[in-house]
């Protein structure tokens, strides 16, 4: 029982930072001038992932639940393509993905390329020498994140350029002063983290107390908890019509997750991460990279009309979810 109390506390400590992280976040985006879709995608991806990053840390360098570390990322991955479902449901108009910039596909693109590796790593297992400790893998994803990063940036200056006039609307914080947004979205960056420091010990409990495993714990309860600074971030994005800081928060994420994938593999000090953790992560892996691929068709093909309450994109979604949490049951 204690360890439930436990969770639902970081979960709550995690909600509330959540809500000021999106406010803050939106008025960065326009002092910065740097566009809300890269914004997204980097600072407040990266903000918003932190329970992820130290979780997994601590997963790993004191719990030793290694297999926390990385069903918390791959189920992160994961819960964040299902917050586009729950976007398209508060977003009753039109199909969200219509109001989103086809730049979001790049990102996509290149969480695919990421959570692709992450999948064969799984599968060969030992088959991968190792680079001292650590796997190969590992400075690939780091690699590649950094790339990422240079490329959405410079796409997204671009499209400020070409779209002048769109960025001269978006001035709604003239009274805030950047000191004063900064200040407040670190004093809640730092609540997000200290929330999540706690989530592996209580992670492990729940795991042994339940029965269900480390793996499944990990890629569902944990990465659920994990996660909603994003649905809190985005939803309240949704809200003051900010479509691009959401759905980039997203996208960006999944990227920065696999970017902590080779954090924790540094600190796991017993091998490469993905050789000592569950092949059952797969399961994740090709999951998230089915939904994000739902994700993209639906950004391509921008659909005008819903057929019911979701779009069709946001069903295939919720649909692969539900299937991913079937055979995590099943294999666990």
């Amino acid at each position: 029982m204690l360890y439930w109390i436990g969770f639902l506390a970081c979960t709550s400590l995690i909600v509330y930072s959540g809500v000021k992280l999106s406010l803050y976040g939106d008025i960065l985006a326009e002092k910065s001038g740097l566009g809300r879709t890269w914004m997204g995608l980097f600072a407040m991806a990266s903000v918003t992932s932190l329970p992820e990053l130290v979780t997994g840390i601590s997963s790993v360098a004191i719990a030793d639940a290694p297999d926390i570390a990385a069903g918390d990322v791959l189920g992160s991955c994961v819960f964040n393509m299902l917050i586009l479902t729950i976007l398209d449901a508060f977003y009753r108009q039109t199909p969200i993905s219509t109001r989103a910039h086809h730049g979001h596909i790049l990102a996509g693109s290149i969480g695919i390329v990421l959570l692709s590796i992450v999948a064969g790593s799984l599968f060969m297992g030992d088959n991968i020498p190792p680079l001292g400790w650590i796997g190969e893998y590992s400075l690939l994803f780091i690699v590649i994140y950094f790339i990422a990063m240079r490329l959405i940036y410079f796409y997204e200056k671009r499209r400020i350029a070409a779209y002048i006039k769109e960025v001269a609307v978006e001035l709604k914080y003239k009274d805030i002063s950047t000191k004063t947004a900064v200040g407040n979205y670190v004093l809640n960056a730092f609540i997000v983290i200290v929330a999540a420091v706690f989530l592996p010990m209580i992670g492990k409990g729940i795991a042994e107390m339940s029965g269900l495993g480390e793996t499944f714990v990990g890629n569902i309860f944990i990465a659920l908890s994990t996660s909603l600074p994003e649905v809190v971030v985005c939803i309240s994005a949704i809200r003051m019509e900010a479509v691009d800081l959401a759905i980039g928060n997203l996208f960006g994420s999944n990227i920065f997750n696999i970017f902590i994938l080779a954090i924790d593999d540094i600190f796991f000090i017993k091998g490469p991460l993905l050789s000592h953790v569950s092949q059952n992560h797969i399961v994740s892996s090709l999951s998230a990279i089915a939904m994000t691929t739902i994700a993209i068709i639906g950004l391509t093909y921008r659909a005008e009309k819903k057929p019911l309450f979701l779009a069709w994109d946001a069903m295939g979604i919720l649909l692969v979810y539900a299937i991913n949490i079937l055979l995590l049951y099943m294999l666990k």
